[in-house]
């Protein structure tokens, strides 16, 4: 048994009739029943050939039968790929070609995405005590991937390139235990899961954490306001969210007539993915009645590295002091402020394995002696908190998933009338948007219109830009290097 299984083993045997996953499909799960979805999946993989070094990759939504893939690929030795199913063909097929999985799981009875993704597979329906899912036989028979790997999660990078994030059965086990003690999980508890399984937060610090527990979670496909509105007043204790979840049901509450929730059960609230601006904390506390907790993690440190247990009405915005077990230290000399500045780097049981088949990306980010470098830009106070200051890599942080300016480029610049192209975040009410700014030849330009769909079909709908603005020349250096500094202050009377 690996350890990212032992907790909720642990907990099938000693609370099999508690309840532990509900879906928006209407599943409703014990651990008990849990345990034989997870055996029935086991069979239907084996099955069909998959077995221990195989890579299995689950194009989901949120579901239960989501669930039953990751764990009883955990109970095999399979290492699971989890990709969010509203990816385009493009992305997924990116993935698909470096990944190369044996087999290919999607959760079609949730997601119509997931469904398209299937049919273009040649996938075939399988059903049983897990619900229903497209199976689709893709790959060959390839068991490379190193042993106490439990999951890849795929990342484009700087590069634009898919790069595949090599998560460890320990690794899980310390992320979950970290953040079911920073959140006091207990059974009985209840958890709002919206934040996609798909995704580090999701995976590690939403799902992990609380089937770890004992408590119950509520995954939800897709996010709607009325939908959490009626979940926070039915039982919810948790809710982990990103600030635009919390924004789009202070407006919804509000309508209905009221300055703040009303709610006997909720005892944690925390936004992560996104920087906190003070008044909107301050705002969102208040609607709440409750501490708003903060964190900071990525990809590859299997979420937070560091989580806030503050009070309420405390106006620190800093991400935190370090999970224990983790240490952190900060270099300098990259920023070379001499202000305490400099890149954040991390080490603990929470870091990734490395890159999947990529040991050069692997070795100029993580040291021989564990020490991976995060590309941010941080200090720590006197309370030994980190504050996130910058970012020396040019990753923007939208709704909670990062986007890599490069891949966003790269998609614009495959336009014919496109000359060439610059994307940026924007900070606006505690989320970053992707604004890009798009060079074209005056006499040629493309309409904005068609731009937006020529995105669309090449860009998931987090990384599509919230604004593209057409211009006729991009500020740069005299080496024809684009001054991205620049760019909001040049076009500043552009910008919505």
């Amino acid at each position: 048994m690996t350890l990212w299984q032992a907790d909720l083993e642990q907990q099938i045997q000693t609370q099999p009739d508690a309840l532990a996953v509900q879906d928006s499909l209407g599943t409703r799960w014990t651990y008990g029943d849990l345990d034989a979805a997870i055996e029935a999946m086991r069979a239907t993989l084996a099955a069909h050939g998959a077995r221990r070094g195989h890579r299995v990759m689950l194009l989901a939504e949120n579901c239960a039968a989501a669930v039953a893939v990751l764990f009883a690929c955990a109970r095999s030795g399979i290492c699971v790929i989890p990709i969010n199913a509203r990816q385009t063909a493009l992305e997924v097929q990116r993935v698909l070609a470096h990944a190369e999985p044996f087999l290919v799981m999607a959760t079609s009875a949730i997601s119509p995405e997931a469904r398209a993704h299937a049919d273009r597979m040649g996938g075939m329906e399988v059903s049983g005590p897990f619900g229903t899912l497209h199976l689709c036989e893709t790959g060959p028979a390839d068991t490379e991937t190193p042993e106490d790997v439990a999951v890849l999660l795929y990342t484009t990078g700087t590069t634009g390139t898919p790069k595949g994030v090599m998560i460890t059965h320990g690794n899980l086990h310390f992320a979950g235990r970290a953040a079911l003690a920073f959140r006091d999980l207990h059974p009985g508890h209840i958890v709002y899961g919206v934040g996609p399984i798909s995704h580090v937060m999701g995976l590690a610090s939403m799902l992990t954490a609380t089937l770890s527990a004992g408590a119950t979670v509520v995954l939800e496909a897709r996010f709607d306001v009325g939908r959490l509105y009626q979940a926070l007043r039915s039982g919810v204790s948790h809710l982990p969210a990103v600030p635009q979840l919390h924004a789009l049901l202070m407006q919804y509450v509000r309508r209905q007539g009221l300055e703040r929730l009303q709610s006997d059960t909720l005892v944690y609230v925390s936004s992560g993915g996104a920087p906190l601006d003070p008044d909107w904390k301050a705002r969102a506390e208040a609607f709440y009645g409750l501490a708003l907790q903060n964190g900071y993690g990525m990809t590859e440190t299997t979420a937070a590295t560091n989580i806030t247990h503050s009070i309420k009405d405390d106006p620190d915005t800093s991400v935190g002091p370090l999970v224990p077990g983790v240490e952190m230290q900060i270099d300098e000399s990259v920023h070379g402020g001499g202000d305490g500045v400099g890149e954040v780097l991390v080490r603990g049981p929470n870091i990734m394995k490395g890159y999947f088949r990529n040991p050069e990306e692997t070795s100029s980010v993580l040291s021989p002696d564990g020490w991976l470098r995060t590309g941010d830009l941080g200090c720590i106070d006197e309370q030994e908190r980190l504050h996130i200051m910058g970012r020396s890599k040019e990753l923007i942080i939208h709704g909670g998933f990062n986007v890599y300016p490069p891949e966003v480029e790269a998609a614009l610049n495959e336009h014919p009338q496109v000359v060439q192209s610059a994307v940026i975040g924007r900070l606006v009410a505690g989320d970053e948007k992707v604004i890009a700014f798009v060079q074209s030849d005056p006499s040629d330009r493309p309409e904005l219109e068609e731009l937006r769909s020529f995105a669309a079909e090449r860009l998931t709908g987090y990384k599509r830009p919230t604004q593209i603005i057409v211009v006729d020349e991009l500020p740069a250096a005299q080496s024809g290097k684009i001054l991205k500094h620049k760019l909001l202050e040049n076009f500043a009377d552009q910008l919505a």
